[in-house]
């Protein structure tokens, strides 16, 4: 059982490269304690044996809402960190709050419409929940100096390039920025000449105001994105680049300490800042 001043975590896709990082992270909080670790590797290990840190009394296992009921039971809200796919992500939020569980979450791949559903059963339930396309500070740099450019600059497109692990295309961050940009009431892109693409997708998927993204998926990266402006005679492009993923790390605890004191869905790290 966790003491009186520590917050409760269970990580889900405690076993993948980013859930790793996490259970390191949390272990390393004094404000946290681990109470749970679901994978789908390593079943019965411990976590802390798996990922290279010494014995942290947690086993692996594969069953959610059992390891969701016993968080229940801890003394401090429960935070449940989703760091696994979009096939499961959606299912995952509506256990976590069914039980008690704040989630965060940094699975991408939702629908508008499923997280609107998710708003919605989040509020029913007067819970907080967290879902950020991107844990890093950076990366909400990297959209604010887009939003500046954006009010004098016509053209912009995304290129975000990610490791080949990677199962949704376009990222939730590229995704995120785009809407981020169509908010400003402008359309982007204006028409120049009649486009023919001889290779479906060449030109790319549109988001928002007509806003183009380019997804890239090849083994040696972790993260990049690059946000490229254009007009008469110049371009301006904003990029971010993550190389390790610990850089995410302060967004994670951030979100754990800040989603107990929430009643609904917020989408976006950018609004906990």
């Amino acid at each position: 059982m966790t003491n009186q001043t520590q917050i409760p975590v269970v990580v889900s896709g405690a076993t993948g490269k980013m859930g790793r990082e996490i259970i390191k992270a949390i272990a390393q909080a004094p404000d946290m304690n681990l109470v749970g670790a679901i994978g789908r590797k390593h079943i019965g290990e411990d976590i802390g044996e798996v990922i290279g840190i010494g014995e942290l009394e947690i086993p692996v296992t594969n069953n959610l809402e059992v390891v969701l009921a016993q968080a229940a039971q801890e003394p401090q809200l429960p935070v449940m960190i989703d760091v696994t796919h979009p096939s499961v992500i959606y299912e995952n939020i509506r256990a976590a709050i069914a039980y008690g569980v704040r989630p965060v979450v940094g699975t991408t791949g939702l629908s508008e419409q499923r997280i609107d559903d998710l708003a919605i059963f989040a509020d029913k339930a007067s819970m907080g929940c967290i879902i950020a396309p991107n844990f890093s500070v950076g990366v909400i740099l990297m959209q604010q100096a887009a939003i500046a450019a954006a009010k004098y600059f016509n053209h912009v497109e995304i290129i975000e390039l990610h490791h080949n692990q990677k199962a949704d295309a376009p990222s939730g961050t590229a995704i995120k920025t785009a809407q981020m940009l169509s908010e400003l009431g402008k359309s982007f892109n204006p028409t120049d000449v009649a486009e023919k693409e001889h290779l479906a997708g060449a030109r790319g998927a549109v988001c928002g105001e007509n806003i183009r993204i380019h997804s890239l998926r090849v083994p040696g990266l972790v993260a990049r994105q690059e946000i490229i402006f254009g007009a008469m005679g110049e371009t301006l492009k904003i990029e971010h680049n993550a190389s390790d993923r610990t850089c995410y790390m302060a967004g994670v605890l951030l979100c754990v300490r800040k989603v107990g004191a929430l009643k609904s869905l917020v989408y976006g790290l950018e609004k906990l800042l």
